[in-house]
């Protein structure tokens, strides 16, 4: 696998990892015909299963070494599709989250009983077919059960040698402050990018305490990345794609940012993995932050 000099991160302060990770939601097919137009697809493994494992191996050449899945993608078939496509997993952390049941194919249904978070996660172990998860995340934080509990059940699986690092997914920072009273939480994935900012408190919690934050859905949308927005003009300038300065702009933003963008076309994915290599000037990135 290539490594990036100078664009790492120590997870949990000992698990480096390049700072452009790889969302493996995207990997999925939904029902067959889809119950409604707004149906969640993330259902069954994709039906071009040769397509979705030589783009996880393309992803692990180009040097990505964060795989970001859960055992509510596809009912699980996600995290055996990484398991067909990157076992041995040599230099790559896959990171998965439990916490989320999916009943039918247009649901997702937070369940925290810390007896069904220790189960998922063995489920979890089995599908990726190792012996210890390197980060697992709590999905969701679920109201009906104390946080203690639900963060004490991925704590007890981490002091059992089941788990290597815990994480989180979107949480406030009274949440992670929480959490990070029971056990060490070495990441915080949330929705995040230049156009959605409500999480501003949380990735400036990470970065002065060390946290990874992992925005999934990391470009702007809507007018932020249309034409003539700031977004494409800075875009322009520097001859990107305006997806490749929203993620320049987020790995600006932190140095504890890693963006784990999702795609199913090797292009993009290719696309996504060279915005590392951009640099924003000073005066453009002010320009992208306050353009919301």
């Amino acid at each position: 696998m290539r490594e990036i000099p100078g664009e790492t991160f120590l997870l949990g302060g000992d698990l480096p990892l390049n700072r452009i990770g790889y969302g493996a939601m995207r990997l999925a097919d939904g029902p067959e015909p889809a119950p409604s137009a707004t149906e969640a697809p993330i259902w069954r493994a994709p039906a071009g299963r040769a397509g979705a494992v030589a783009l996880l191996r393309r992803a692990v050449e180009l040097g990505v070494n964060l795989i970001d899945t859960a055992d509510a993608y596809a009912l699980g078939a996600n995290e055996e599709l990484i398991a067909e496509a990157l076992r041995p997993y040599e230099g790559v952390t896959v990171a998965t989250k439990v916490g989320v049941v999916r009943p039918s194919p247009a649901e997702w249904v937070t369940h925290g009983h810390p007896a069904y978070l220790r189960q998922q996660a063995e489920l979890s172990l089995r599908r990726l077919r190792v012996d210890r998860i390197e980060l697992l995340q709590l999905h969701r934080v679920d109201p009906e059960y104390p946080l203690a509990d639900q963060i004490g059940a991925l704590k007890r699986l981490q002091d059992e040698g089941k788990v290597r690092h815990i994480g989180l997914s979107e949480v406030t920072v009274d949440e992670l402050r929480q959490a990070s009273e029971i056990a060490a939480i070495a990441s915080v994935q949330n929705l995040y990018n230049l156009s959605t900012r409500e999480h501003d408190p949380v990735v400036d919690y990470a970065a002065r305490h060390g946290i990874a934050f992992l925005p999934w859905f990391p470009f702007a949308a809507g007018a932020h990345a249309g034409p003539g927005s700031p977004l494409a003009e800075v875009a322009a300038e520097i001859g990107v794609t305006p997806a490749q300065a929203s993620l320049a702009w987020l790995l600006r933003r932190s140095p504890t940012v890693i963006p784990i963008p999702g795609t199913s076309s090797v292009g993009h994915l290719e696309e996504n993995v060279a915005a590392l290599s951009i640099e924003l000037t000073e005066e453009q990135y002010d320009r992208l932050s306050l353009s919301v």
